[in-house]
């Protein structure tokens, strides 16, 4: 195991990632970074600056790019390291992670993708394999030549497509899919994502491309990757982003409101801090948190909140792991954070709006009349994007359950809205 890694980002040496001598992770900045005005900093919470930061600061953002809860520990196990030990972790699967960065060894430049290197689609065979195998082995820990993380507590794998067929990267290459197992625990999970994706494009939000595929006798769920830009045919260059647990200086394992997690309050202040255009991504940020109210996304937490970053500056990142948990009973219906005062739909109120209002800094009327809109034209598709999902030859009765679900909760909360919008 190494003692320094570092990150790099965009062909550059963006920084040190080292241990003290107690263990914890330190993370100081580069001198040549810092002296570069068009550098950005990596993350709204390790703004640049000379002075290292301590193992908090440090940890929030680099322990977020590692898988989560059973993924963690099972990649550990794979790698036979302790679950706890961050900075082993990233060592090894730090190449390919979310956003623009990859970790390498102190005095080893991470291999570079020449473009030509041919990639051979996985077999039929060989993809359902992988599949059986990522819930057990996550993200193919141990794999010779693969270094590849995401956050989530979800089973999945950083993919390549080429010409419609999934690869493994080469080294070095950026991954361009991310590619989604069904959860066993969640009976058809894989129909439940690609309706709750698609139907936040289809009532016009920004969000993360989700093809539902089948393959023998599994189904899975095949996601465009967002942070990533192809600069020619077959070439890609990776963006920057970061979640807001990241962006917020908050660990991991804290992602829920109420384990100190973000809120719908702190969550809308970042974005008026950092986004370029804090207007239009307000405005996008609230259509999202109406949308999992609608939709039955209790599972909306720090962690699935981005920001993209772009030449410009930042913005709020296209919405992804998009859910009707509403569906499973035996998943927890409370809300991740609170929509004012209310944890669930049962708890929603005409004056809930006024408190959701005061903690986001947008008028009461306005939150209302939005939150009919959307309720409307949501519950107005949900039918026909279950319809068109279900015609690619999946479960049309869970399908036309989850539509119901989805109708059923937007005729509530245009009823409950309703009441003060007029």
């Amino acid at each position: 195991m190494t003692g320094s890694l570092s990150v790099w980002c965009d062909g550059a040496i963006a920084g040190t990632l080292s241990r003290d001598d107690d263990g914890n992770m330190l993370f100081a900045y580069s001198g040549t970074w810092l002296a570069d005005p068009a550098r950005p900093a990596l993350s709204h919470s390790l703004p640049k600056q000379a002075a290292p930061f301590e193992r908090r600061r440090a940890r929030a953002f680099f322990a977020g790019l590692l898988p989560e809860e059973q993924q963690r520990d099972g990649a550990a196990r794979a790698l036979g390291l302790s679950k706890g030990n961050d900075f082993a972790l990233l060592d090894a699967l730090g190449g390919d992670v979310a956003g623009a960065l990859t970790l390498w060894p102190e005095g080893e430049p991470p291999p570079v993708y020449d473009g030509t290197t041919a990639n051979t689609p996985l077999s039929e065979n060989e993809l359902a394999e992988i599949l059986a195998i990522l819930p057990k082995r996550p993200l193919l820990a141990g794999e010779d030549g693969l270094r590849v993380s995401l956050a989530g507590a979800q089973a999945k794998l950083p993919v390549v497509l080429v010409n419609g067929k999934i690869t493994l990267p080469a080294m070095g290459q950026p991954t361009t899919h991310i590619m989604k197992p069904s959860i066993g625990s969640l009976p058809h999970s894989t129909e439940n994502e690609a309706f709750a994706m698609r139907l936040a494009k289809a009532v016009g939000l920004s969000v993360a491309e989700a093809q539902p595929r089948r393959i023998a006798n599994s189904t899975y769920l095949l996601v465009t990757r967002y942070d990533r830009e192809e600069t020619a045919p077959g070439r890609y260059r990776r963006l920057h982003q970061e979640d807001f647990c990241q962006a917020l200086g908050i660990a991991p394992e804290k992602k829920y409101a109420k384990e100190e997690g973000p809120t719908f309050k702190t969550s809308f202040a970042l974005v008026r801090e950092a986004c370029r255009r804090p207007a239009a991504d307000v405005l996008k940020l609230l259509d999202a948190a109406l949308f999992n109210m609608l939709v039955g996304n209790a599972d909306a937490h720090g962690k699935n909140y981005s920001l993209l970053y772009r030449p410009g500056g930042a913005e709020l990142a296209p919405l992804y792991d998009l859910m009707c948990t509403a569906a499973y009973p035996h998943i927890a219906t409370g809300m991740a954070m609170k929509f004012g005062e209310a944890r669930t739909l049962d708890e929603l109120r005409p004056e809930t709006f006024a408190k959701f209002s005061a903690d986001t800094g947008l008028s009461a009327p306005f939150v209302r009349r939005r939150a009919v809109e959307l309720a409307d034209v949501t519950g107005l598709k949900a039918q026909a994007v279950g319809d068109s999902i279900a015609d690619q030859g999946f479960d049309r009765a869970e399908l036309k359950r989850l539509a119901g679900i989805v109708a059923e909760r937007s005729r509530r909360v245009t009823m409950i809205a309703a009441r003060r919008a007029e």
